[in-house]
């Protein structure tokens, strides 16, 4: 009789008209969509499922509204600490994803071991025996092996352990293996993952429980499942690592509790992932001389300002169309930089294959590496190095102007701390006491003057 109470309370919705259906068909009734109907809970099913988050439902003024002064528990990684905004926030969600075996059930076995006596802690399996997980945690030396851990895949006995023992941080590995006896779609359905978080994000929130959960990727690198999945938690990670290196990056693209796009450097290691302490050593290649194409700027990812290396290669194009291909930086805008060069610098490469490439596996978002990027691919072309001791930094906007970008004087201040001693940076960035700095400053205002000064 249970089982067919639930059935009854199983309903289809529709996720481009939100019509609903008492069964499954592969086109919507109301407006004709095909494949978007969706199995859903019925409130017949889950009676807390319209439950505040936050107990009695009444509506209060702001400044009434008591808040509890809950610390952060530093989980005793301080690059994962930076990427979570200081720490772990008490009924925090975090979401972090990546590609199998980057590390990111390596990582939280490390947080867990670290948080010994500190934090009450439960690590819960649904990919892996218990005594794959022993002998992970005894392959990376972790000094604790007390460490709680449960194999199980119903949301609902999850939910049961995690009210009778009340931990303090818990893991869920991975969300993708969750079900609920509510709903027959298998594990990992779009139904599954949304009712299943949407579950563990109301014990969280109820409890003071933070929670992490592990989420597979597509073959795009985004996280699997619905989109809704990001939305729901208060926290999202992304691990990611270039092809044949043993860097990793863990890059928080959400954040409701510190900035987002901040990172953290970690090295993957026999025992386990290692922080980075210097990631700027990191993306920087160290050339014994000059070479072409190579240009040193400084990004902004967080709050830390990073020194990367930009490279670009231009050689004559033997198709029918040149190619632009980029690594860690946005394809069109270098085919707008491209068009700049032509219209404001005099410069056309419509007959050269381009290729630009940012070392190391960084991705670069912000518009502060145009300028960079557009000197690197002039300096391949004329085959005329960029100096070693010279770091470049500007957006170039298409008017040929170089305009400025955020916190110039920090970037500044990071380069000089790496022994660069000339920078060539946006006139509007000109630091107001640059001899603090012990650097020399080129402060250029066109595309143009920025071409004579470099090359």
């Amino acid at each position: 009789m249970a089982k067919l109470a639930n059935k009854k309370s199983v309903r289809y919705i529709c996720q481009a008209c939100a019509a609903e259906s008492p069964k499954w068909a592969g086109q919507c009734a109301e407006c004709g969509a095909w494949n978007t109907l969706v199995e859903t809970v019925g409130d017949s099913a889950t009676p807390d499922r319209r439950a505040a988050i936050a107990g009695e439902t009444r509506i209060e003024r702001l400044h009434e509204v008591e808040t509890e002064d809950a610390p952060r528990v530093a989980s005793g990684l301080p690059e994962m600490d930076r990427v979570l905004g200081g720490g772990i926030v008490p009924g925090a969600v975090i979401l972090i994803g990546g590609d199998p075996g980057i590390g990111k059930s390596t990582l939280l076995l490390q947080v867990l071991a670290a948080l010994e006596g500190r934090l009450d802690t439960l690590y819960v399996t649904g990919e892996e025996s218990l005594s794959q997980v022993r002998l992970r945690a005894s392959r990376l030396g972790l000094p604790r092996l007390d460490l709680p851990v449960l194999a199980e895949t119903g949301v609902e006995r999850i939910l049961d352990q995690l009210t009778r023992h009340k931990p303090g941080l818990v893991v869920i590995d991975s969300i993708q293996t969750l079900y609920t006896d509510a709903l027959d779609s298998a594990p990992g359905s779009v139904s599954q993952l949304r009712e299943c978080a949407a579950r563990l994000v109301r014990h969280a929130k109820a409890s003071g429980t933070a929670v992490i959960l592990v989420g597979h990727v597509t073959k795009e690198g985004a996280i699997a499942g619905p989109r809704v999945l990001e939305h729901m938690v208060d926290t999202v990670l992304y691990f990611e690592h270039d092809a044949g290196s043993r860097f990793r990056i863990v890059r928080a693209v959400k954040n409701r509790f510190g900035a987002v796009n901040e990172l953290g450097v970690f090295a993957m290691t026999d025992a386990g992932l290692k922080e980075v302490s210097n990631p700027s050593a990191l993306f920087l290649s160290r050339h014994d001389q000059p070479v072409p194409g190579s240009v040193i700027t400084v990004t902004r990812q967080g709050s830390r300002p990073l020194l990367v290396e930009v490279q670009a290669l231009v050689d004559a194009s033997h198709g029918g169309s040149p190619r632009r291909v980029t690594l860690g930086l946005e394809s069109n805008r270098l085919n707008m930089l491209l068009a700049v060069l032509h219209r404001h610098g005099g410069i056309s490469l419509a007959d050269q294959d381009v290729f630009a490439n940012v070392v190391g596996g960084m991705r670069i978002q912000e518009p502060a590496a145009d300028l960079p990027l557009l000197l690197a691919a002039l300096s391949s072309f004329r085959g005329k190095p960029v100096a070693n001791d010279t770091v470049v930094f500007g957006e170039v906007g298409l008017a040929g102007e170089i305009r400025p970008v955020q916190n110039g004087e920090e970037r500044l201040q990071e380069a000089a701390k790496h022994g660069f001693k000339r920078a060539i940076v946006p006139e509007s960035n000109r630091p107001r006491k640059a001899a603090k700095l012990d650097l020399e400053i080129v402060a250029v205002a066109r595309i143009d003057q920025a071409l004579n000064e470099a090359l």
